[in-house]
């Protein structure tokens, strides 16, 4: 064989090589470390809801009214429930303290219309962990600067406390909020105007809360009721992360036959 039809053969067999090759998947020339950061968690194939605990999705919120509750008072109504035939019940958070990445994906994954009430010593330098939350779909509301129990407190002190955490969550999240939650779910009067004066709308309280140990009520009849605001309460050492806090909660709201809607949509 001459040897201008002996290299072209040889780049022939080449070529027929090259394309029969498996292709590189672009995950894989990412590296195994940036592959890991950009593929979902959990089993291959996994549907979200089954990733973070549950067995069926959510059931979506039906469309929210048009003109959210007005209230005429001169102070702010307290509100632990929301007069509503929608089958929903809304979410709500408190403090700060907890900062779990894993949870930013999981409001995004189930794409949960959560409230948090943020105070402003407990976050700490943390807010960047709430802008991400905001991000995909959070919302952040006034829960204090320092988290006194606010009955007996002098105006001047309760109106630092509401109006300075007002100011903060402005300066860091571009809003001021609309919704205030006393710590301890305790106030007076003088909570109320303090709380008219800065702006606020509704003071939120809760008609069942999410524990450790399981759901509390303060309903007589036990049970989760259509436009129930509820609080997934705080961690208490050792106890289960707010992740599967949340999923116990869904399941509970799933199985009395509800869904999660979006607070502010309602006040």
């Amino acid at each position: 064989m001459n040897r201008p039809r002996a290299t072209a053969a040889l780049l022939t067999a080449a070529l027929l090589l090259a394309a029969c090759a498996p292709s590189v998947d672009p995950i894989e020339r990412l590296g195994r470390k940036a592959a890991d950061r950009v593929r979902p968690h959990g089993p291959a194939g996994a549907q979200p809801y089954r990733r973070w605990g549950l067995s069926a999705p959510l059931s979506p919120a039906p469309r929210p009214p048009s003109h959210p509750l007005s209230f005429r008072a001169a102070l702010p109504p307290v509100v632990d429930h929301v007069a509503t035939a929608d089958r929903v019940v809304f979410l709500t958070y408190d403090d700060g303290a907890e900062k779990d990445p894993r949870f930013v994906d999981m409001v995004r994954e189930l794409r949960l219309p959560v409230s948090l009430f943020l105070t402003d010593s407990v976050v700490g330098p943390g807010y960047g962990h709430f802008a991400r939350l905001q991000s995909v779909g959070a919302s952040v509301q006034n829960h204090t600067l320092d988290h006194p129990a606010m009955p007996g407190l002098p105006y001047a002190g309760q109106r630092a406390e509401i109006c300075g955490q007002q100011e903060k969550l402005k300066s860091r999240f571009g809003i001021r909020p609309r919704l205030f939650r006393p710590p301890y779910g305790t106030y007076d009067r003088t909570t109320l105007r303090a709380a008219a004066d800065c702006g606020v709308t509704a003071v939120v309280l809760w008609r069942a809360a999410m524990t450790p140990d399981g759901i509390t009520y303060r309903s007589k009849d036990k049970q989760l009721r259509p436009g129930d605001i509820v609080l997934v309460g705080p961690d208490e050492a050792m106890g289960p992360t707010l992740r599967e806090r949340t999923a116990r909660l869904l399941r509970r709201v799933q199985a009395s036959g509800l869904t999660v809607g979006r607070l502010e949509d309602y006040l």
